[in-house]
């Protein structure tokens, strides 16, 4: 009978890449930024993480800087213009003396695992995404916007931000079969896989009270 083998002899089993991470608690408000969530949030920070694993996987330092540069125009471009939105709409707030806010009835919460500056990024844009619908219904509860230009503002950055959102799940496409070509997708795979980006704590409450 063989003897049993020691640790030392024992195959180790192979060990996942030991990534810093931030967890972001977020509480989004408004159902139209919430609405970004499954559309956006997800799939976004998904793929920020896939493309971040894969060019690290890949080790071409001029495709790593190339993307980023991409990536960072998209996310910085949208946010000087939300911010620009923001200070407008205060600005009509202040005009018209308006201090009451409305509360929400259903806010989210939400905790994202933020593992890069550009998944960051993407989430605090959601949250100014959130405050600025929050704004705008502001100054339609208390008839300073009409129901179309709150309706119209709001599709109009939702819309804005999930083009962002696809241009960067195309990027994460691109770079998976960039590794596909050099023969790594398994890499990618085993990397990639296990991830989880978002956790949202009504479907935890919702688990917890189905057990």
């Amino acid at each position: 009978m063989a003897a049993p083998r020691t640790a030392s002899q024992r195959p180790e089993p192979k060990r996942r890449f030991s990534r810093p991470v931030f967890d972001e608690l977020i509480t989004i408000q408004s159902d139209h930024a919430q609405r970004l969530i499954q559309r956006g949030l997800y799939q976004v920070s998904s793929a920020l993480y896939a493309i971040d694993v894969i060019l690290r996987i890949i080790g071409n330092n001029a495709e790593m800087d190339q993307v980023e540069v991409i990536v960072n125009t998209l996310l910085n471009d949208f946010a000087l213009a939300l911010h620009q939105e923001q200070e407008k709409m205060e600005l009509l707030r202040t005009q018209h003396g308006i201090t009451r806010i409305p509360r929400y009835e259903a806010p989210r919460t939400l905790t994202v695992h933020v593992y890069s500056p550009q998944m960051g990024q993407y989430c605090a844009l959601i949250q100014s995404l959130d405050q600025l619908m929050v704004t705008i219904d502001t100054l339609w509860m208390n008839g300073v916007l009409a129901s179309n230009q709150r309706v119209n503002a709001a599709f109009a950055w939702r819309v804005r931000l999930l083009r962002i959102g696809r241009e960067i799940i195309n990027l994460a496409r691109r770079a998976r079969e960039s590794a596909q070509r050099q023969g790594r997708a398994d890499e990618v795979a085993a990397e990639t896989g296990a991830a989880l980006m978002v956790l949202d704590h009504a479907v935890l409450e919702d688990d917890a009270a189905a057990a």
